[in-house]
């Protein structure tokens, strides 16, 4: 299945610098993931742009970015994922990203912004964000005031993932259920 049937007219357009295949994500409503590949800086994040709205567009409001073939995203690139993630949520809908390639998280991390996106470290962890399951142990517990392992200060995470403690730099893990730990 190429990207044409899931969504007609989606490959009418493309750019050498980023390639992106679609594929709809099993037992998830309205989802799809968008599989990465290149970078997405200043002159192609208009393209990617656009793709996405198609995507949102055809009524998949729940979108996976796989970032792990992403080399390089620049702070451009993370302001067209906040549209995107804009966009979804207008559409009842929301963004997940996982696999971001370290060189492309401290871009986020440098711009405050890691914190902001729901960000995975596998596809099955970013699915699981849109299941019934998924959403559901993670209602309540978020926000979560908690105390950085390492240095006690004080931070605040609106969701389960990976952030940076903004005291010690310190990389700091939070799952679903809420458990705090280094890593």
């Amino acid at each position: 299945m190429n990207n044409n049937d899931l969504i007609p007219g989606f490959d009418e357009e493309n750019d050498e610098s980023l390639k992106i295949t679609l594929e709809k994500l099993k037992g998830a409503e309205h989802a799809m993931i968008m599989l990465l590949d290149g970078y997405i800086d200043t002159y192609n994040c208009g393209y990617f742009r656009k793709q996405a709205e198609k995507v949102i567009s055809a009524g998949y409001a729940n979108v996976i970015c796989s970032c792990k073939n992403v080399s390089y995203i620049s702070s451009t690139g993370v302001g067209v994922l906040i549209a995107i993630f804009k966009a979804a949520k207008e559409k009842g809908g929301s963004l997940v990203l996982f696999g971001i390639q370290p060189k492309a998280y401290e871009v986020f991390r440098l711009l405050g912004f890691s914190t902001f996106f729901t960000i995975r470290e596998t596809l099955e962890d970013a699915a699981a964000f849109f299941t019934v399951e998924g959403q559901a142990s993670s209602g309540g517990i978020f926000p979560k005031v908690f105390s950085c392992p390492k240095c006690s200060k004080k931070l605040k995470a609106s969701k389960s993932g990976r952030f940076r403690c903004s005291g010690c730099q310190s990389i700091i893990a939070i799952d679903q259920s809420g458990s705090v730990f280094l890593g």
